[in-house]
């Protein structure tokens, strides 16, 4: 599936906690977890517009990606897909474009994701494997790949 990138921006922050929440509307009701307040605080606590994409198909914004320097490597803090943009591959698109990005820098990429959610298989489709546990998520990690120079 064809998307680009666009840079966020400050006042993008609603935008994107909007997305966030019906995105993970579902995995936290099924915890018993779901709300808004609570989602809107922790994203607005660590925004940071420069470590942040917005995903964009067709002229429309559908989703954004977080992904920041750490000691150990690339944290991918955030991966957000519209209910109606999921399913189609995108993910896996936006996902293979970052697993690159972190590869060409020799990085490891570090993921979470809570339990019940349906990110785990495909974080382990994707080449990751689970390193930790929380009370509430599954953490893994994506050594870097290394291609021989063309």
């Amino acid at each position: 599936m064809d998307f680009t990138f666009e840079p966020a921006r400050a006042e993008d922050l609603d935008e994107l906690v909007g997305l966030r929440i019906e995105a993970m509307r579902e995995s936290l009701t099924a915890l018993g977890r779901f709300d808004p307040a609570r989602a809107r605080q922790r994203f607005a606590s660590s925004f940071e517009p420069v470590s942040t994409r917005l995903i964009v198909v067709g002229g429309r914004r559908v989703g954004f990606v977080v992904v920041k320097p750490q000691a150990e490597g690339l944290l991918l803090d955030h991966l957000y897909l519209s209910p109606g943009a999921q399913n189609r591959g995108l993910g896996s698109a936006v996902l293979r474009q970052i697993l690159t990005e972190a590869d060409d820098r020799g990085q490891a990429l570090l993921v979470g994701a809570l339990r019940t959610s349906r990110a785990n298989r495909f974080y382990e489709r994707h080449g990751f494997a689970l390193v930790g546990e929380g009370d509430w998520d599954l953490y893994y990690r994506r050594e870097p790949c290394f291609r021989a120079p063309a």
